[in-house]
């Protein structure tokens, strides 16, 4: 049985992170013209970068889209590849 409540650390949320970072290198967009296209305080995009502050799952449904990510393909690949 999978944790109910995993570490910001845990190997999944650093996928997640790793994966949201990847598409928004390959848009060439930076983290501060990802907080002005989401309405944020550009430090809110580090800290959820850097693993110091967890998205919500509205926070990462948004996050996703402003990427051009499906955000149920993503966390369903995920999910396979951590048994979560």
């Amino acid at each position: 049985m999978a944790k109910f409540r995993r570490s910001i650390h845990d190997g999944v949320h650093k996928a997640i992170r790793k994966e949201l970072v990847d598409a928004r290198k390959s848009l060439g967009m930076t983290q501060r013209e990802l907080a002005e296209k989401m309405q944020v305080p550009y430090s809110l995009i580090g800290k959820i970068e850097s693993g110091d502050r967890r998205l919500d799952m509205i926070e990462f449904v948004e996050y996703a889209k402003q990427l051009s990510l499906d955000p149920i393909i993503l966390l369903d690949r995920l999910s396979e590849e951590y048994s979560i």
